[in-house]
């Protein structure tokens, strides 16, 4: 895999994207049946909780993932590795993830990373 320069990836992806998840990493990869190179890039979930829930009582829980192929750049496939966080209120065990519902159907992701956004709990 060769890296590739995450910070003019801002740039590519939507701003609602961005306002909640960091580009962690990014890369050129060879896939080994075709031959093809492709570029992967990873979100992850801010650590930040929603509002109106309170850090002293959520802890961070790791994540759970989704890869999601994009739309091409360059004749190139793109895949999106996106790790929506999830937290745990620290007394009662109940798990909480952020409520992406809010996205509107006109916004610039595909569908099946919008879908995934908008799932409630696992």
């Amino acid at each position: 895999m060769s890296e590739f320069d995450t910070g003019a990836l801002r740039y590519v992806f939507p701003e609602e994207l961005l306002r909640y998840f960091d580009i962690v990493e990014s890369g050129i990869h060879t896939d080994k049946p075709t031959g093809e190179d492709y570029l992967e890039v990873v979100f992850e979930e801010k650590n930040t909780l929603p509002e109106g829930y309170s850090k002293d009582a959520y802890e961070s829980k790791g994540f759970f993932d989704k890869r999601v192929q994009d739309f091409p750049l360059r004749g190139k496939a793109v895949f999106l590795k996106v790790r929506r966080r999830r937290w745990r209120h620290k007394e009662t065990g109940e798990e909480l993830t952020r409520d992406f519902t809010f996205l509107a159907e006109g916004t610039k992701f595909t569908a099946e990373l919008a879908d995934f956004l908008k799932q409630r709990g696992r």
